[in-house]
């Protein structure tokens, strides 16, 4: 095959650049043509990737990192017949892993791409100025988006050990945020910690937060976690891990495939990435992108 690789060297405290090129060595000695699509930052990656798909001349695209570099991927490939492969090599990759990919395994990742098994999924797709953006997991635009925000600013510590500081940082002054949620029409206002759309199951390395969620059911899950004290919410978190959230009488999941969020000030992630301030319009477009799994 001749396949297009891009390689997030920072991915996993840096893990990402062995295990790619690892993957890279693997793929050239097993005959296939490699183009590197590597770039120095994200946007020169993104550039060269979608000249070499746009040219038609790839039998596949392959990426290596976690689920920004996932994410990376499916916006390209999206819309297209050229399958995407994927090295899981990042912190989450809660993507792959729900995909039933290996993880952080250089070998069995590139076996799994060589056996060519297509499978469409559903992406989420959100219209900009600039075009479309799209998301494959989960979209975050509650206390869990202001935890990032607020992690992002930070320069140090690096990895997971920042997250959990500014978990801890945010518990004592936050507050629920008053929403409007709209789903195939129809409007919620609520106030809620925790606003969540799953096209799939879990974010940030295995919460499984919209545990129901389906990669190619074209629908997608829109958790709710109404307003609740913050001793019940220390409570009712952690359950995120293994799904049982879902049981909670404050957590409501409504299934549809049109979603618009109306928030002030909350920044959404998608797929571990910053992806756009509220208020923000979602569909779900069915069978919208091929994967290799």
């Amino acid at each position: 095959m001749r396949i297009g690789l891009v390689v997030n060297p920072t991915s996993g405290k840096r893990t990402g650049a062995l295990i790619g090129a690892q993957a890279a060595e693997l793929l050239r000695s097993r005959g296939h043509d490699l183009v590197d699509l590597s770039g120095a930052d994200a946007t020169s990656a993104r550039d060269q990737a979608r000249a070499a798909v746009d040219s038609g001349r790839l039998d596949a695209l392959v990426v290596s990192g976690g689920d920004g570099m996932v994410n990376l991927g499916l916006g390209l490939v999206a819309g297209t017949d050229l399958p995407l492969g994927i090295i899981a090599a990042g912190t989450g990759n809660d993507i792959a892993r729900e995909l039933g990919l290996p993880v952080r395994d250089a070998v069995a990742a590139v076996d799994r791409i060589e056996l060519v098994r297509r499978r469409k999924i559903d992406l989420a797709r959100t219209d900009t100025p600039t075009g479309p953006r799209w998301f494959g997991g989960v979209l975050a635009a509650g206390f869990d988006a202001i935890v990032n925000e607020r992690a992002n600013g930070w320069r140090w510590p690096r990895g997971q050990m920042r997250y959990n500081l500014a978990i801890l940082r945010e518990l004592p002054v936050f507050r629920p945020i008053p929403y409007a949620v709209e789903i195939d029409g129809t409007r919620h206002q609520t106030k809620a910690m925790l606003v969540a759309v799953g096209n799939g199951p879990a974010y940030g390395g295995g919460m499984k937060v919209t545990p129901d969620a389906s990669f190619d059911d074209g629908l997608l899950d829109v958790l709710i976690l109404h307003e609740i004290g913050m001793v019940e919410f220390l409570r009712v978190f952690p359950r995120v891990f293994t799904g049982a959230h879902v049981g909670h009488p404050s957590v409501e999941v409504i299934r549809g495939r049109q979603v618009r969020l109306e928030a002030e000030g909350i920044v959404a992630y998608a797929d571990g990435e910053r992806f756009a301030p509220l208020p923000l319009c979602c569909e779900v477009v069915p069978g919208a992108a091929t994967v290799l799994a």
